[in-house]
């Protein structure tokens, strides 16, 4: 058999920095750790390899310093350096292989801390504490985020309490929230349109009204009605897909019972009422009226933003009138002024009936919470509707 030439110390140097470049970049990762891109941890790992790198090729090159040390074998290198004792010791091929094979071992070594590192830098920065960060449109949804997630969540509400949320508007720091959050869950159809446009384009925001049967609102809306939450069978559906987003499917299961349970509630108490019109100050009861079979007459639209004309107040008026209404009802959030106008032109009381939109801070620091004002909210339907 031939012997093969023994390399020259270009061609071993070469054939390192060819294997150093590559080790660990030479291709992408299969997958990103954490939603981080490829790219970005390849980028990470890379001045350590190319440190490594470096030394690995300066220690090749450093051989050539010795001019007989590859010709003439180890023997032949004078000095009481580092690389002229190891030569003595293997020999020029074996020095030279050990060489590489330890710089390549540090450097997969190197490239794996540094995708360790990376997969650990986003866990801290984005949930310091561990628990998902979740971002939320208004009061409901918030809600129903703690029930379902409890510890594991941190959840924060974009409508500040005592706030209409339909016309929120969101700081510079909203948004970044909203970018940065592991979940964001909103209404869509422009019930909350600065919030729409901030969820634009991320992969953490739901829209939960999709999948669901919408109404339309009154003649002249553009969208959808987006009031599902107080229509409690649809809420339930709501909650069971935050359930599912938040791998909270038990506890999702849970509070969807309760809700199913306040709507037998609701069905026994207004089944047997002397009128079963519901004049309301916006259009947000449209599916709890189609849910109880009530008459749904609101003196605004879908947006409580949008004022009745004067001939929308007269007509309204007289319709309350001969129908023979005796309850207006108004809202907490809203001023009553529009619905006292039509109550005091018709003959007839106001009370107030709470869409849910938002709780004020009294309101939060007594207890209440969603079930409390739906269940409060029947009983002033009982008695401006005139129910046995």
């Amino acid at each position: 058999m031939v012997p093969l030439p023994a390399p020259s110390v270009a061609e071993l140097a070469g054939a390192v920095r060819e294997r150093v470049d590559h080790a660990g970049l030479g291709q992408q990762a299969e997958r990103a750790v954490d939603g981080r891109e490829a790219e970005l941890l390849a980028a990470r790992a890379k001045p350590v390899v190319k440190l490594l790198g470096g030394d690995v090729v300066l220690l090749a090159h450093q051989l050539g310093e010795h001019p007989h040390a590859l010709a003439g074998g180890a023997d032949s290198c004078l000095g009481e350096d580092v690389n002229c004792a190891l030569l003595r010791r293997f020999g020029h091929v074996a020095m030279l292989a050990i060489l590489v094979v330890t710089r390549i071992v540090l450097i997969l070594a190197a490239t794996a801390a540094a995708l360790l590192s990376a997969g650990c830098g986003a866990d801290a920065s984005s949930a310091p504490d561990g628990r998902t960060e979740v971002v939320v449109g208004f009061y409901p949804l918030a809600f129903a985020a703690v029930e379902i997630g409890g510890d594991r969540v941190d959840v924060t509400n974009l409508t500040p309490p005592g706030a209409e949320p339909h016309d929120v508007e969101l700081s510079v720091r909203d948004v970044e929230e909203v970018r940065d959050a592991d979940l964001v869950l909103y209404l869509g159809q422009g019930f909350q349109p600065a919030l729409e446009d901030a969820a634009q384009g991320s992969d953490a925001a739901i829209d939960l009204l999709e999948g669901l049967e919408l109404r339309e609102g009154e003649e002249g809306e553009d969208a959808l009605d987006p009031h599902v939450w107080l229509d409690p069978v649809r809420f339930a559906q709501v909650a069971e897909r935050i359930g599912t987003e938040l791998g909270g499917e038990a506890p999702a299961r849970q509070l969807a019972s309760q809700l199913r349970a306040l709507d037998g509630e609701y069905r026994a108490g207004l089944a047997d009422c002397d009128r079963n019109e519901l004049v309301t100050a916006h259009d947000a009861f449209g599916y709890l009226g189609d849910r109880y079979g009530l008459e749904v007459i609101p003196i605004t639209g879908i947006s409580p933003e949008v004022e009745p004309s004067p001939q929308d107040l007269a007509h309204i008026s007289d319709l309350v009138s001969e129908r023979g209404v005796t309850t207006v009802f108004v809202e907490p959030l809203l001023s009553p002024e529009i619905g006292e106008t039509v109550a005091r032109e018709a003959g007839a009381e106001t009370a107030v009936l709470n869409p849910l939109e938002g709780l004020t801070e009294d309101e939060l620091e007594r207890g209440e919470n969603y079930f409390t004002v739906m269940r409060a909210n029947l009983d002033v339907l009982r008695e401006g509707l005139g129910c046995r």
